[in-house]
């Protein structure tokens, strides 16, 4: 048995303290003759808002749904039945792994003060100076507590999403490693980038709620393991239960409102409009996505319908809080157009073996979403973006510049990781244990039930 890797991450964010004590300083020593003074001095200090706080944790709730139980339906649905229970214990294992290393070093790493456009500092490890009722920089009214656990769910999921182009091949225990190193080395710098400050954010990068962070991150991971995994001795694609993947696309559904309008950070009118943004895109993309494979293949079939509906809600994720109603229309138009020629045309004549299409769906979704964010953001909507339609052709130019850094800094480490671990852990299991099933080679269990 080769030796494991063993790596050791520091890391430390600056605490964002900030409470009512200086407040309570200024008032014991302003002059009496001035109670106007002191009320908006009260007023300008960030305050934690009950509302908000209540939205942003059901907002938490609801990601959580989308990594176990949804994307492990989803997924594990598609997967074979002697597969599937191995599927969804990808997941499962990475969202336990992401809420240990978020805590210890993700969080501060991602949001902690900017490090020369790259990495954030490391004055938060292990969430020191964090309290209560701390309140950061980025989410002014809600405890810094919920804004850490939101995030979180973020890192969680991205990982999972890479799952889907590897399963029915790779060893448990390259994935278990393959998500700490990729969460440590992939997913915290990209996120500090578009959201921490970097050198995206001071670019004007528009990302509302992952577009590149976690589609275009996740997505060219999934098409660069899946080229160095190789191809299934099995290839075919043979659902253990569709009742599942449906099951499970509902739950990305639903939980999608806490990605996109969480993203908020706050129970406003952005988040409204994010809200009302993502279920217009998924329905349409659906409804799209349907009609290009009712005139390709003849029959609509169910498991196009959840794949159109993930496309679009992949696709509005970017623009969710950017864009007005007809743009989110457009968007989903294109999100179940273009991603199911990916799936239909283009993956067959390339030959790779993206099993579950993770690059097909959220890696070209998300270049989709992000690239027509730079032409459809409406001013009015968000006046924190401003597209091409709207007179700022350079937002495009930006836009097009983070889904470039995104994909090479993800592909090339990626690429790092993977050979690390074919040298170390190995990567695929043994012939004879990828046709007996890796339900049974991997945890000695089966999906009898399903």
């Amino acid at each position: 048995m080769k030796q494991f890797i063993s790596m050791a991450v520091l890391a430390v964010v600056m605490a964002g303290l900030l409470g009512f004590a200086g407040l309570a300083a200024a008032e014991e020593t302003l002059p009496a003759a001035a109670p106007a003074a002191v009320a908006n001095a009260a007023q300008a200090l960030p305050r934690i808002d009950t509302g908000d706080t209540a939205w942003m944790i059901v907002a938490t709730a609801l990601v959580m749904l989308m990594s176990i139980p949804g994307l492990a339906l989803f997924y594990g649905g598609l997967s074979k039945k002697k597969d599937s229970l191995n599927t969804m214990a990808m997941t499962f294992v990475t969202f336990c792994i992401a809420s240990l290393l978020w805590v210890i070093y993700g969080y501060t790493f991602s949001f902690g003060k900017d490090i020369g456009g790259f990495i954030g500092s490391a004055e938060k490890l292990m969430l020191r100076g964090v309290g209560p009722n701390s309140i950061s920089d980025l989410a002014k009214t809600i405890p810094e507590y919920v804004y850490i656990a939101y995030q979180l769910t973020f890192a969680a999921i991205t990982v999972a999403l890479a799952s889907g182009a590897y399963i029915e091949r790779m060893k448990f225990s390259a994935w278990v490693f393959f998500s700490v190193l990729w969460m440590t080395l992939v997913y915290i710098p990209v996120a500090h980038w578009v959201w921490g400050g970097g050198f995206l954010a001071k670019l004007g990068a528009l990302d509302f709620a992952g577009g590149t962070v976690v589609h275009v991150n996740a997505g060219i991971a999934a098409l660069v393991g899946a080229l160095i995994l190789g191809k299934r001795r099995e290839k075919a694609l043979l659902p253990g239960n569709l009742t599942l993947v449906v099951t499970g696309a509902g739950l990305l559904w639903f939980g999608w409102f806490g990605f996109n309008a969480g993203s908020a950070t706050a129970a406003n009118g952005i988040a409204g409009a994010a809200f009302i943004n993502t279920n217009t895109a998924a329905a349409v993309a659906a409804l799209s996505w349907m009609v290009v494979e009712w005139m390709h293949s003849k029959k609509p079939t169910v498991l196009g319908l959840a794949s159109g509906a993930v496309g679009g809600l992949v696709a509005i994720t970017p623009a969710a809080g950017f864009v007005n109603i007809s743009g989110a229309i457009l968007i989903g138009i294109a999100a179940g157009v273009i991603p199911f020629f990916s799936v239909a045309w283009l993956k067959p004549r390339l030959g790779y073996d993206d099993t579950l299409d993770a690059f097909g769906i959220h890696g070209i979704g998300g270049m989709l979403g992000a690239i027509l964010t730079g032409v459809f953001a409406d001013p009015s909507i968000n006046e924190a973006g401003k597209g091409l339609l709207y007179g700022n052709p350079g937002q495009l130019l930006t836009q097009l510049l983070a889904v470039g850094a995104t994909l090479l800094y993800s592909a090339v480490m990626t690429f790092v990781i993977f050979m690390i671990l074919k040298f170390t852990v190995g990567l695929r299991v043994d012939p004879e244990d990828e046709m007996l099933g890796l339900d049974e080679s991997q945890h000695g269990e089966k999906a009898y039930n399903l």
